[in-house]
């Protein structure tokens, strides 16, 4: 396996799963946020265009790091080679979210004050 390390991340967007590709995922800084840095987007040098990467390509260009919401992760891999970075949609599948957050800081559950 390589030195260099490639995660494949799923996760849930607004009723679509995307799936991407980074060099460095981690729990991060934020609380409740999945850190992932190093995009990867396949360099393609055929004329053939895939639409659904080279529009999960627009939609990431430009960024250097992006913090997912932990209960949106579906899965974080990591895989021997890069594939095909993609958006699809989530409806008729057994995929779901979380309904709340995991965890609230500072909630107390006693209903005192």
């Amino acid at each position: 396996m390589s030195a260099r390390r490639l995660y494949k991340i799923s996760f849930v967007n607004q009723g679509k799963v995307y799936e991407i590709y980074a060099r460095s995922v981690s729990q991060g800084t934020l609380f409740g946020f999945i850190e992932v840095e190093k995009l990867v987007f396949g360099e393609r040098s055929t004329v053939v265009l895939d639409p659904s990467e080279e529009r999960i390509k627009s939609e990431f260009e430009g960024v250097r790091r992006t913090y997912l919401p932990m209960h949106s992760v579906l899965r974080i891999d990591e895989v021997e080679k890069e594939g095909v970075s993609k958006i699809s949609k989530a409806e008729g599948s057994n995929i779901a979210q979380f309904p709340m957050p995991v965890y609230t800081p500072g909630s107390r559950h006693d209903g005192g004050d």
